[in-house]
């Protein structure tokens, strides 16, 4: 394994960046959007990293660490679907959606591939 901590993960490192990037993007959200769209994309985006986070931390049963790495999966599906809502409304561009939704799905495919393979992350 050779990962000592979370935050040597690819996937934490990833998902940590792009829910920087979501925070600094939706400083220009439309006021109105403060207590929905905005607080809600930003919720969902730094809960990928979180509940890798959380996993890492539970990797001594492996469901407990498969469940906290669904959970971050299901946040990564949620923060996709806000991007949508982003782009819906005109507050993102279409380059910026499509580069977020790239760099989620790269995400989505790590998460996925340690949910199949916990074994070679738990102790």
């Amino acid at each position: 394994m050779g990962v000592k901590g979370f935050k040597e993960l690819i996937v934490y490192q990833k998902a940590h960046k792009l829910a920087v990037k979501i925070f600094e993007i939706t400083k220009s959200f439309p006021k109105e959007e403060t207590y929905s769209l905005t607080d809600q994309i930003r919720r969902s985006s730094r809960s990928v990293s979180a509940c890798i986070a959380e996993s890492w931390a539970k990797r001594i049963y492996i469901r407990a660490f498969v469940n906290k790495l669904t959970d971050s999966l299901a946040e990564e599906y949620e923060t996709e679907d806000w991007l949508d809502y982003s782009f819906d409304c005109n507050y993102i561009t279409k380059e910026i959606h499509e580069e977020f939704q790239k760099e989620y799905e790269e995400v989505r495919k790590m998460l996925i591939k340690m949910i199949e393979k916990p074994e070679q992350w738990c102790k």
